[in-house]
């Protein structure tokens, strides 16, 4: 490796995935209409809220330190093992709709969110500094080097959640305190069907996909650490297909290795960013004040358009974030 990354090529086998996936997996826009997706708080679901916040009221705790198992949650469990059926079996995304916001105070609700949440795996860490869970927001900074597409309000295309992080979440949660005044919308595609469509128009393109590239790890990493990682953007275990989607972060890792993209990377990264926006491989769907939206983070990429704020800046755009997963450690790359 002629540059200082972190190789992570050796950790996935070069197997490719060499025929058409026919099943629900690579489900087009016209197999779902997206509110199949919601999943609804019903009336012992919305009471075990009333009762979980006056435990939370009447045992002070930091929120990290609640556990879904400290409560007996029978409805909430019931719901979640929905989400978790549409996640696994279903379209891969989920909304639940919608948490009471202007009934409780914010904390309360974060904390149901992190509790509930914990029913499709557990929580672990968003950042480098152990962030458990995540503002997304947009601070006014420059999407680039370092800064994170969540903290602008630039669109971001067809992606997986930590692209470029040693290990990726499984699932990623939001929980929406405002939505912006218009655009931020989300998209969702099946990875499978992007993959089907490379493999019949593109497949010595989509076979550069097996191979690493860089990454551009966004800053996210210990001093002096290295500022990328070699991985390939598809990986195929025999079972299953498994991404790090992500032609921008992609892009800018090489110009932060200061190395130049052979022609066939930057070929086949435009090519795999112009199948994924056809329109009849995504399902848009908009997130709303106190919905929980989770999608699963393996086998789905998402979007997002850019978006512009409300002018009272209280109620400007701003979502609540978790991460989950299994495996490693509980902290990033773990």
């Amino acid at each position: 490796m002629p540059f200082d990354t972190v190789d992570l090529s050796a950790e996935v086998t070069p197997q490719m995935l060499d025929r058409q996936i026919t099943d629900d997996r690579a489900w087009l826009n016209s197999c779902f209409d997206p509110t199949s997706s919601i999943v609804l708080l019903d009336a012992p679901a919305l009471a075990e809220i009333d009762m979980l916040v006056e435990c939370l009221h009447s045992a002070p705790l930091p929120l990290v330190m609640r556990d879904h198992e400290d409560f007996d949650l029978p409805a909430l469990r019931s719901v979640m093992a929905r989400v978790r059926g549409n996640l696994t079996n279903g379209i891969g995304f989920s909304v639940v709709d919608a948490l009471p916001m202007d009934d409780y105070d914010e904390i309360d609700m974060k904390t149901v969110f992190w509790i509930v949440g914990q029913f499709l795996g557990r929580t672990v860490a968003q950042k480098w500094d152990g962030t458990m869970i995540y503002d997304v927001t947009d601070t006014g900074k420059k999407f680039g080097y370092g800064v994170r597409g969540s903290f602008t309000n630039v669109e971001l295309v067809f992606h997986n959640d930590n692209a470029f992080g040693v290990v990726t979440p499984d699932v990623v949660g939001l929980l929406c305190k405002y939505p912006a005044s218009s655009g931020g919308v989300s998209r969702f595609c099946s990875l499978y069907s992007v993959h089907n469509k490379m493999l019949a128009e593109h497949p010595e393109l989509l076979r550069r996909l097996y191979r690493p590239m860089f990454f551009d790890r966004q800053a996210e990493h210990s001093l002096g650490a290295p500022k990328t990682i070699w991985a390939p953007f598809f990986s195929y275990g025999g079972e299953k297909l498994s991404a790090r989607a992500n032609v921008q972060l992609v892009r800018k890792g090489y110009q932060v290795a200061g190395a130049d993209m052979e022609i066939e990377l930057a070929d086949a990264l435009d090519a795999v960013e112009e199948v994924g926006s056809r329109k009849d491989l995504w399902l848009e769907l908009p997130i709303e004040r106190g919905q929980m939206q989770y999608l699963n983070n393996v086998e789905l990429a998402h979007y997002r358009s850019n978006f512009e704020d409300h002018d009272d800046l209280a109620k400007k755009r701003h979502l609540f974030r978790t991460w989950h997963r299994e495996r490693g450690l509980r902290s990033y790359d773990g």
